[in-house]
């Protein structure tokens, strides 16, 4: 787990909004797998870009990412800016140098580098480019830099292709009505446009012969992950892919350009993973829950911290939420209604939890969640669709010893208190004879930790979700 500390570097995104940004996620994943002491944030910066980029100089902070609406704007208060940042005409990775920051775009090479693991050559190919954005002209450019040897730049009004097209002779404008203009031949294509991002969405050439020149096809949104584009890809039988594995190569970069690494391939494996999973866990935001039951002590509030960071999510405990809502401890609740009493309150939170009432009081309506729940909630028969509605169930397994180690100093735990530990292991040993097949039943996935690291629990948990 990332330890904070006063040799700690820091990074950070800017933007507005930036409250849903995945770079967290993806920069703090590299630096836990590297072993590198740095830590990522978001900043949410409504006004005075300038002064805040001067600021973050100033105080040394060793990294920054730009996201919108400051792609261009940051190029106003940068030291110095790669060339190929300043073709494309946007930056958004800042990397420390004399006297301030030097600006760099890293999603034409993420997506390069992306397209590379795909086995997709540029050299020599033509190209198909639908759209005629700032996305649309960062791709060209792209295009251009790694040896594509003609595009054809499709848009609804010429203009903007025309103007373009004014970045190399081998860009050729093409007005959407005009597509059949386009020779007979095998290209890779592009979608550039946000046709996609909204249901109902369309395609910018809706013509099912049009892609069936298309050797491969990169759509740049990738939520939802089959826009229109890909389906007509996957009707006509050509490779696709979508823009998170260039989100996933541009962070890469970044992080490569901070601190003069070469991240490996295991660890972007590890990204890659950590980014589907928060992506692609569910369309709807219970579908992307992970729900942590166990018993005492099993590390349930550990892991469940680690991975909402990890994952960007937010972390819920089920007894501090009954905490936070009774205004009294645990051991005062226990007191004063007794253990069956606290189950009433404990379903009462898992059901407020599983319809979403009380949700946006703790998190964002759409932010994911990791759940760490109470060791007996599962022992109500009522609770147990209730854990099912809220998301993916994790039993995080931890044998008699370990958890006799953990909790023989907690004086926190009315059910476990005792006289002396040889009753304590007694209690401990009955309690987990009683509720393991309860454990079981509620389960979707067991894990059994025995020896094993927090990062390592989380990494299992991430992949047996995904």
């Amino acid at each position: 787990m990332l330890e904070i500390n006063e040799e700690t570097k820091v990074l950070g995104v800017i933007g507005d909004p930036i409250k849903h940004t995945l770079s967290p996620m993806i920069h703090n994943t590299i630096s836990e797998e590297m072993g590198i002491n740095a830590y990522y944030v978001p900043v949410h910066v409504t006004e005075g870009l300038d002064e805040v980029v001067r600021c973050a100089s100033k105080n040394g902070i060793s990294g920054m990412n730009i996201t919108v609406p400051y792609k261009q704007e940051v190029m106003n208060s940068l030291v110095e800016i790669d060339e190929a940042a300043s073709r494309i005409g946007a930056v958004n990775t800042l990397v420390p140098c004399e006297g301030g920051y030097k600006g760099y775009n890293t999603d034409m090479p993420g997506l390069f580098r992306a397209l590379q693991t795909k086995g997709i050559s540029l050299e020599g190919k033509n190209a198909v480019v639908l759209g005629a954005g700032g996305a649309s002209r960062a791709v060209c450019m792209m295009l251009i830099t790694y040896g594509a040897e003609k595009i054809y730049l499709v848009n609804r009004t010429i203009e903007k292709a025309e103007r373009i097209a004014e970045l190399s002779e081998k860009i050729v404008p093409v007005k959407q009505s005009d597509y059949k203009s386009i020779p007979e031949d095998r290209y890779i294509m592009f979608q550039c446009t946000s046709l996609g991002l909204r249901e109902g969405d369309g395609l910018l050439v809706d013509d099912h012969e049009f892609y069936k020149m298309a050797d491969f096809g990169y759509d740049l949104i990738y939520n939802p992950p089959e826009t229109p584009f890909i389906k007509e890809l996957k009707a006509v039988g050509a490779e696709y892919d979508n823009g998170l594995s260039m989100l996933l190569y541009q962070g890469v970069i970044a992080y490569e350009n901070w601190f003069n690494v070469s991240v490996h391939e295991t660890v972007v494996d590890v990204v890659w993973n950590n980014l589907k999973t928060a992506v692609y866990s569910g369309n709807d935001t219970a579908n992307k829950n992970i729900i942590l039951t166990g018993y005492m002590a099993s590390g349930k509030t550990t892991v469940g911290k680690y991975l909402a960071e990890k994952l960007g999510y937010t972390f819920i405990d089920t007894d501090e939420e009954i905490i936070r809502r009774e205004g009294r401890s645990i051991n005062e609740i226990f007191a004063e209604v007794g253990e069956e009493g606290f189950r009433k309150i404990e379903t009462e939170v898992l059901r407020s939890l599983a319809s979403g009432e009380c949700i946006s009081d703790i998190a964002s309506p759409d932010s994911g969640l990791v759940i760490s729940c109470g060791g007996g909630i599962v022992l109500r028969k009522q609770n147990l669709p209730l854990l099912k509605k809220l998301g993916t169930v994790i039993y995080l397994k931890a044998d008699e010893e370990t958890t006799f180690n953990r909790v023989k100093n907690d004086s926190s735990r009315p059910l476990l208190s005792s006289e002396n530990q040889e009753e304590l292991r007694e209690k401990i040993r009955n309690m987990l004879e009683l509720r393991r097949p309860y454990y079981e039943l509620a389960s979707d996935v067991k894990i059994d930790t025995g020896d094993m690291s927090v990062s390592e629990i989380a990494q299992e948990i991430i992949n047996q979700v995904n």
